[in-house]
C-alpha cells in the first residue's frame, strides 16, 4: 500500500434497527483498517457520496421485491459515490488518479471491485453532477411516458432528487404545462422560479390534492412521473385525460411514513378507479432501470450537454464530513432539503 495512506479510516454503520424513522443514535462512525487492494479490487478514497431516501426501507427491514438487500445492524451503509482509485493491483485496469463512481459510499476509503467501478469522462462538467438522480425519470419519461409536444405533465414529490430533475426534464422533452407536489410553500416557490414548474401543489393545506389538481389542470392531466404514490396517485388517476401515460419511479408516502418499519409493502394502498383506467385508455407502468439498457448512458449524455448550455440545472446540497450523513439521512426524511443530498469528505 501507498505510503502516504493513512492506517484507519471512518464509515457510518447501522448500529440498531429502528423502529421507525432512522434517528442519529441508529448509527455509528467506525474507525477501520484501510484494506489493501487484491487482484481485481482498487482501493478508492471517497470525494463525495449521495444519501437516498431508499435506504429508509432497506434499514427497516426485509421488503419482498427489493432490488438492493436489506441493511442489519453492524453492516456499513452503501450508496452511490464518487472517489479516487488510490492504490491498485499490477495490471488492474484502474490507475491511481482516475476518478470512478460505485456504490460503495457512507465510508471515507473503498475497497471496490474493478469491474464495479466506472471511470469518469468530462462529459458532465462537475463530478458529483454523476451522483444526480436523473437517470430514472429520464427512461420513465422516455421510455415509458413518450412525453408528447404540449402534454401536461404531474411530477410528484417535485422538491426531491428525482423530482427536481424530472420536470425539467419533462419540459426540455416538448411537455407543455409542467405541475408539481411539494409539502413546503418555499420549496414551491423555487420549484417555479428556478426550474420553471407551471404550477405546485401542497401537501398538508387541508385542501384534498384531487382539488388542487383540478384547478392546476382543469383539461386533466397526459403524464405522471410519480415517486410518491398514496393520496397524491390518486388524485392522478382521477385527472388522467384519456391515452394518459403514467410512469411509477417511487413510493416515498410509505418509504419515509413515521410508523413502524419493515415487513411489508413500504405504501399503503391505493385507491384505484379500474373503470377510468380501462374507459380512458390509461397505462399504468413501474419502471425498473434494469429493464432499459442504455438508459443511463443517453441521459448522461444529453444532461452533460443540458447543463453546459444552461438549460438544465442540477439542484443538490453538499453537506461537508462523513458525520454529517447519518444527520443527513434524517433531515432527508423530514423534507429539509431541496433536490439531492450530497456529502462531501475532505
Amino acid at each position: 500500500m501507498a505510503t502516504d495512506l493513512p492506517r484507519t479510516a471512518r464509515e457510518i454503520r447501522l448500529a440498531a434497527r429502528p423502529e421507525g424513522l432512522p434517528e442519529r443514535a441508529d448509527f455509528a462512525a467506525v474507525e477501520v483498517p484501510v484494506p489493501e487492494p487484491g487482484p481485481g479490487r482498487v482501493l478508492v478514497r471517497n470525494r463525495h457520496f449521495l444519501v437516498f431516501p431508499g435506504l429508509v426501507t432497506l434499514i427497516g427491514g426485509p421488503v419482498e421485491g427489493l432490488p438492493l438487500p436489506p441493511l442489519h445492524a453492524g453492516d456499513t451503509l452503501f450508496g452511490p459515490a464518487v472517489g479516487e482509485v488510490v492504490a491498485a493491483p499490477a495490471g488492474s485496469p484502474l490507475r491511481p488518479g482516475t476518478l470512478v463512481t460505485h456504490l460503495h459510499g457512507w465510508r471515507e476509503y473503498a475497497l471496490v471491485d474493478a469491474a464495479d467501478c466506472t471511470p469518469l469522462d468530462d462529459t458532465l462538467p462537475d463530478p458529483v453532477a454523476y451522483l444526480a438522480q436523473g437517470s430514472a425519470p429520464y427512461g420513465a419519461l422516455t421510455r415509458l411516458a413518450g412525453v408528447r409536444p404540449g402534454d401536461t405533465v404531474l411530477v410528484t414529490g417535485a422538491a426531491g432528487a428525482v423530482g427536481t430533475l424530472a420536470g425539467q426534464t419533462a419540459r426540455l422533452l416538448g411537455a407543455g404545462r409542467v405541475i408539481g407536489t411539494t409539502g413546503s410553500p418555499e420549496k414551491a416557490e423555487r420549484l417555479v422560479a428556478e426550474l420553471g414548474y407551471d404550477a405546485v401543489l401542497l401537501r398538508g393545506t387541508g385542501r384534498p390534492f384531487a382539488e388542487q389538481l383540478a384547478g392546476a389542470a382543469p383539461e386533466g392531466i397526459d403524464v405522471l412521473v410519480d415517486t410518491v404514490g398514496g393520496e397524491q396517485l390518486s388524485a392522478a388517476l382521477g385527472a388522467a385525460r384519456h391515452g394518459a401515460r403514467f410512469a411509477l419511479v417511487g413510493a416515498l408516502a410509505g418509504q419515509l411514513a413515521p410508523g413502524p418499519a419493515g415487513g411489508g409493502a413500504p405504501v399503503g394502498p391505493v385507491e384505484v378507479d379500474s373503470f377510468r383506467l380501462v374507459v380512458r385508455g390509461v397505462s399504468v407502468r413501474g419502471y425498473l432501470g434494469t429493464e432499459h439498457p442504455g438508459v443511463e448512458e443517453e441521459w448522461t449524455a444529453r444532461f452533460g450537454a443540458w447543463l453546459r448550455s444552461g438549460e438544465i440545472r442540477f439542484p443538490h446540497v453538499r453537506l461537508p464530513g462523513i458525520d454529517r450523513a447519518p444527520q443527513a439521512l434524517r433531515e432527508l426524511t423530514e423534507g429539509r432539503h431541496f433536490g439531492a443530498v450530497v456529502v462531501e469528505l475532505p
